[in-house]
């Protein structure tokens, strides 16, 4: 049996936001990282489709809206901590905006250049 977790036990950032790790149901594929507030989560709820907040626009947007990728939500974890949610899913389509399945398709090279901040 699961243990369940309580609106009082998510730990949102300086921000309001807490990360989301949204993973296929059916592969174990991570798909995708974005960032819910608190509407976005209800309205996650409430559809049983995945909405975010886009830091960029400051906007809540409905995964799937423009593309038809929508992905259905099979079930929502928290972590231990508290401060980040697995999102389980079905996808409609690819994840990722440039239409790959994933947007974690690019492994990281220690030994390439790096970038002076």
């Amino acid at each position: 049996m699961s243990e369940q977790a309580s609106w009082g036990e998510l730990h949102w950032n300086e921000q309001g936001l807490i990360p989301a790790v949204v993973q296929d149901a059916s592969t174990g594929d991570v798909l995708m990282m974005a960032w819910m507030n608190e509407l976005s989560l209800r309205r996650t709820l409430e559809t049983g489709q995945t909405h975010f907040w886009s830091r960029s626009r400051k906007e809540l947007w409905h995964k799937g809206d423009t593309s038809g990728n929508v992905q259905r939500v099979l079930s929502l974890c928290v972590d231990c901590d508290g401060d980040t949610l697995l999102v389980q899913v079905e996808p409609a389509g690819p994840a990722c905006h440039t239409g790959r399945e994933t947007c974690f398709y690019r492994e990281f090279d220690p030994q390439g250049a790096r970038s002076e901040a």
